[in-house]
């Protein structure tokens, strides 16, 4: 099928080559320059570990200087996937969610391509001829703004400001190049809904405003935007209606410059009009751009990311302002991506960039770019500033609303982070709450407790632990009671089994202690589950530690857990030793007991894949052992285990040497303190409790 060149540009004008190519290639990011649309990669045609395939998305066109393969959109498509050329428009055409034309429109299409053209002419023409009016007699009160506005004549050459004036001068204009039609098409002119058919001439849609002309990434005029030059205007700005030429949400005011010097800064500032990039550019902030007279859209982000990795969004410092940026926030939120996010500029009150420039010049508004927010600190301020947080209630409310706008980002890693930072400054923000001595998970005094969604909330009820043994405090846990030392006989016969009691005793441990885990959720991410019963455990742990509520509450957390073979939450304490009986662990301590334990963990399930145990046990003739020796909690062994730890162990393994220097570890992370002390003394007794020789302890 043959399809029409019109059709073709247009569906072209839907992708960036570059998104396209992204989807085959990882790019090279010493040499890549995104901001001018310039990125290199190794090539997808041949074998090759250096960059030499070279993709330029202003000219929509790759080359690779290795095996010579170049050609546009199309052509990379049809060569990657193995697709015709009629497949590949089908392909894209539905991905753009555009209907493929059909046979017999061939004929209109083209002169739908033609009319297009004409469009264009007709923008040139008014480009030319608003600029004419600008420098003659009638464009004396234009000049005159411009000079108060303080811009400079090679300013106003440079984005072609023009004048339009009164009395329907630029219908004549177009009536003497016969554009007339397409002037009309591309909203220069207007016919009223009950003039047409009539016969009525068109009039201007612009009248005495000072005319900037918008043009697009290739530098082709589409649109105007037309600032009043009368009080009496109904309205301050007006702006070309939506034509084939121009889709207001698609584009930016001064994209073409803007993208190219944001190729040279890395940087790209977002101001809220046309005034505003005007006098940044002037100023010498050349890569600024500019909505269309409406909010930011999802294409527009898309196209400013391209440009940039962290917009700086420059908006007006007042109420209107303000709400701008607080959409953008929303509307950025599901977007975010790693090392893709937005700062926010806060303009003194009642001021735009431009006031701030002719105020107090260039300097004070690099300052203020200097000192631009990021987009988590605008979400912050926003919840905060809804309303009070005076009342258990209210902090409820605002917990939940960080939630929500948690639950909206989509990458796992950018929500995590967030989470993070929202709950420091979540703590910054509110005092914790104190426990009593002995209260709780048998952490000790000074134990904190942060109320809501973001807390150390109800963990010394977990799986129905009190304040340890006897109520005293520090010190022990109770030893296993028979039901669950036969149910650990019953993992101990399988090492699937053993993986799944390992799995959720780590599980338990991170639920317990979500708060301080921020810094290891992503070795929390990647935890090998064997289980497939603990998956679902997994995801709620990882959801507590970035801060988002899930389907799984405490109680059925301890339900599934304790089916898997976990011993509540004493994994996390026996496993550091004395550090959390005595005082609540810091949040580097905590990090660092869970990752030992992860790694302790993938060790093992590496060792069981390599040498199988039970095969061992089988081959040698000797009877299987009751369980497994549980170094990490530290329990109490009668005769059998400790005889089956000496046979299966020896003197000289690896394990028992493993035990003795966590032990040293431990003890010289705590010093000479009497914590040090109690640790050692400690590793003292779980060693006895193993029966090892003297000279071994």
């Amino acid at each position: 099928m043959r399809f029409l060149q019109s059709f073709l540009d247009d569906l072209r004008s839907r992708f960036t080559l570059s998104d396209i190519v992204a989807r085959k290639v990882t790019w090279d990011a010493r040499k890549s320059n995104p901001g001018r649309g310039d990125y290199w990669a190794p090539c997808p045609f041949h074998q090759e570990k250096t960059a030499s395939f070279h993709v330029d998305d202003r000219k929509g066109f790759y080359h690779c200087f290795g095996c010579q393969a170049s050609g546009d959109l199309f052509k990379f498509v049809m060569e990657t996937d193995n697709l015709s050329f009629t497949e590949t428009v089908e392909r894209l055409a539905e991905e753009a969610g555009m209907d493929l034309p059909a046979r017999d429109e061939s004929l209109r299409a083209a002169q739908a391509r033609e009319q297009r053209d004409r469009l264009g002419d007709a923008m040139d023409e008014a480009v030319r001829f608003y600029r004419a009016m600008l420098n003659g007699a009638a464009g004396q009160g234009a000049r005159a703004y411009i000079e108060r506005r303080g811009l400079a004549p090679e300013t106003v050459t440079r984005f072609e400001l023009g004048y339009a004036p009164e009395g329907g001068a630029l219908a004549r204009h177009l009536e003497a190049k016969g554009l007339v039609a397409e002037g009309v098409e591309a909203g220069l002119l207007i016919i009223p809904d009950e003039d047409r058919g009539r016969g009525r001439a068109p009039f201007d849609r612009f009248r005495d405003r000072l005319m900037f002309p918008i043009r697009d990434q290739r530098g082709r005029a589409i649109a105007f935007g037309g600032r009043a030059l009368s009080a009496n205007a109904q309205a301050k700005y007006l702006n070309s209606p939506e034509t084939p030429l121009f889709s207001k949400g698609r584009t930016l005011f001064n994209v073409r410059e803007g993208r190219t010097a944001a190729g040279k800064t890395g940087a790209v500032i977002v101001a809220e009009g046309y005034m505003d990039v005007i006098a940044l550019v002037a100023a010498g902030f050349e890569h600024a751009v500019a909505p269309l007279g409406t909010a930011v859209t999802e294409e527009q982000l898309a196209l400013l990311w391209r440009m940039a990795d962290e917009p700086v969004i420059a908006l007006d410092g007042d109420t209107a302002g303000l709400r701008a940026a607080n959409r953008l926030v929303d509307l950025a939120l599901p977007h975010l991506a790693p090392g893709k996010s937005l700062r926010f500029c806060l303009m003194p009150q009642g001021r735009d960039p431009d006031d701030l420039i002719r105020a107090e010049g260039p300097a004070a508004m690099a300052a203020a770019l200097e000192n631009a927010v990021p987009l988590v600190e605008m979400l912050w301020r926003r919840e905060v500033a809804a309303g009070p947080l005076d009342t258990p209630e209210r902090r409820a409310g605002f917990d939940q609303r960080l939630r929500a706008a948690l639950s909206r980002i989509a990458d796992v890693s950018v929500r995590r982070h967030y989470a993070a930072a929202l709950k420091d400054r979540r703590a910054a923000q509110f005092q914790p709450l104190q426990r009593g001595p002995g209260v709780g998970p048998g952490v000790g005094p000074g134990a904190g407790s942060k109320p809501g969604g973001f807390g150390w909330a109800a963990r010394g009820r977990f799986f129905g632990r009190g304040q340890g043994r006897g109520g005293a405090g520090p010190g022990y846990a109770p030893g296993p009671s028979p039901e669950a030392l036969a149910r650990r006989e019953a993992f101990g016969r399988d090492s699937t089994t053993r993986a799944a009691a390992r799995e959720a005793a780590i599980l338990c441990s991170v639920w317990e202690c979500a708060d301080l885990l921020g810094d290891a959720a992503a070795q929390i991410e990647d935890m090998a589950i064997t289980s497939e019963a603990l998956q679902d455990l997994h995801a709620a742990a990882l959801n507590r530690v970035v801060g988002i509520d899930g389907p799984v509450d405490e109680s059925r957390f301890a339900e599934v857990a304790q089916q898997a073979g976990a011993r509540g939450l004493s994994f996390l304490g026996r496993l550091s030793g004395s550090m959390v009986r005595l005082r609540r662990p810091s949040e580097a301590e905590c990090c660092q007991i869970v990752l030992d334990a992860l790694a302790h963990h993938h060790a093992e399930l590496a060792r069981e894949a390599e040498h199988p145990r039970h095969a061992s046990w089988q081959a040698e003739g000797m009877a299987e052992p009751a369980a497994e020796i549980d170094l990490d909690s530290g329990e109490m062994l009668d005769e059998n285990r400790q005889a089956d730890f000496a046979a299966r162990y020896g003197r000289d393994t690896a394990q028992l040497r493993a035990v003795l220097e966590e032990r040293d570890r431990r003890t010289e992370r705590t010093g000479e303190s009497d914590a040090g002390e109690q640790a050692a003394e400690e590793w003292r007794r779980l060693l006895e409790e193993l029966d090892l020789p003297p000279e071994k302890e």
